[in-house]
């Protein structure tokens, strides 16, 4: 009976190890074409309010209505996903942020054909940076 707790243990033990390892954020590698893209129109009003809806159709869903990674569908992943309103994340380049949020990885998808216009991407990136 020892010998079977102890062999059940260990394999809870090993299973709760490897689904930390496996949840843990790897950092994610921007290709330099994509890191030197600059925003082509700051946040005005007009650009985060078209941001906020192109945002509330494709984002929130898994990011959260104020970009806090808490939206309905996050729980459901196996990856931890960014605060939008921290320090961390307002400091990386908006050409970054495109990256991550247009081409993806992961449990992150690809939106380059959900969201083809230009002016559209970079509203939604502009919403993001308002939060």
């Amino acid at each position: 009976m020892k010998k079977f707790l102890f062999a059940a243990l260990t394999v809870v033990f090993a299973m709760s190890l490897f689904s930390f390892m496996a949840a843990e954020k790897k950092p994610w590698v921007v290709p330099p074409k994509y890191s030197a893209m600059k925003i082509q129109k700051k946040g005005d009003k007009e650009s985060i309010a078209l941001g906020k809806t192109l945002y509330t159709k494709y984002c929130k869903s898994c990011h959260g209505g104020a970009g806090k990674g808490d939206g309905a569908k996050a729980s459901s992943l196996k990856t931890k996903m960014d605060d939008f309103s921290t320090p961390a994340f307002k400091a990386l380049p908006d050409g970054s942020k495109y990256y991550m949020s247009f081409v993806g990885r992961d449990e992150m998808p690809n939106f380059e054909k959900k969201v083809v216009d230009e002016e559209e991407r970079w509203a939604i990136i502009n919403f993001m940076n308002s939060l």
